[in-house]
């Protein structure tokens, strides 16, 4: 499963590592890292139950745990992230039915800096797999970001770009509108504790009727779609961060004109 994910992302960011080599400057000291990180974690999402009542007929949510590989590296000419999540490891077989209840998330996202303004190419890949229903979706983007750094500590970086969809499940593929976004963090101190404060967001707009139709289990769904987690982090130690995240989404993940909201617990293995 994790090698086919894989082999799903490849085309789709094979054009943004083609730029990102030719953009590379001929030094060797190019390819020095300026900062990384690695690690690996255990997090049990749990759903409100004000999400588990309004989605028990329209791509019913229940909660689950996950296994996530997730990594980052920058460079003086740009920088790279991406995770890959294992949810439900334990459960291969549902109670109910028998199906598989094992899914699959994997992301790839990419600035690549113009030269030494703030602003960069964008590039962002998301591929999501339900096994049990024989379901697969890949969202992918290209469009403009931008990254700045305030003097608090604060970093910023803003996204926006073209959005387009494949679906494997007979739903629809094509162009799917426009999606902006960011990711922000603040790294801060107290009671002698290092923590720090991490936001990722998404605003889809624009999107194809026949994606809102298809796509959702009761569709047709709001052109509008909002996704993202506002998470607090606690680094006891530099091997070891454990946080909460309070995650939201409305008109995504399958359910149509319904706000969904949970709770991450998380705890991670620093091994970079």
């Amino acid at each position: 499963m994790l090698n086919a994910s894989f082999r799903r992302l490849a085309p789709a960011v094979s054009g943004g590592v083609l730029l990102a080599v030719n953009a590379l400057p001929a030094n060797a000291a190019s390819l020095d890292p300026q900062w990384s990180f690695a690690n690996v974690s255990v997090n049990y999402l749990d759903w409100s139950n004000g999400t588990e009542q309004r989605t028990e007929t329209n791509a019913a949510k229940g909660d689950f745990f996950y296994l996530e590989l997730e990594g980052g590296v920058g460079f003086d000419w740009g920088e790279f992230y991406g995770f890959y999540d294992f949810e439900n490891p334990q459960n291969d077989q549902s109670e109910e039915d028998g199906r598989d209840n094992r899914r699959s998330a994997a992301k790839v996202t990419s600035h690549i800096y113009l030269g030494d303004t703030p602003f960069s190419l964008y590039f962002h890949v998301y591929d999501f797999r339900d096994y049990g229903y024989n379901s697969e979706e890949q969202d992918r983007v290209v469009g403009f970001g931008y990254h700045h750094t305030f003097d608090n500590g604060l970093w910023f970086k803003p996204f926006i770009g073209k959005a387009w969809v494949d679906s494997q499940s007979g739903a629809y593929s094509g162009e799917n509108g426009y999606m902006l976004g960011w990711v922000l963090g603040y790294d801060f101190q107290a009671y002698g504790e290092n923590f720090s404060i991490t936001n990722w967001h998404e605003q889809t707009f624009d999107r194809a009727d026949e994606y809102l139709e298809e796509n959702y289990v009761n569709g047709p769904a709001g052109s509008l779609g909002t996704n993202g987690a506002v998470s607090l982090w606690w680094h006891p130690i530099e091997a070891v961060t454990t946080g909460v995240q309070y995650r939201y989404s409305n008109n995504k993940l399958g359910t149509a004109d319904h706000y969904q909201n949970a709770m991450i617990y998380t705890l991670k293995y620093n091994f970079l």
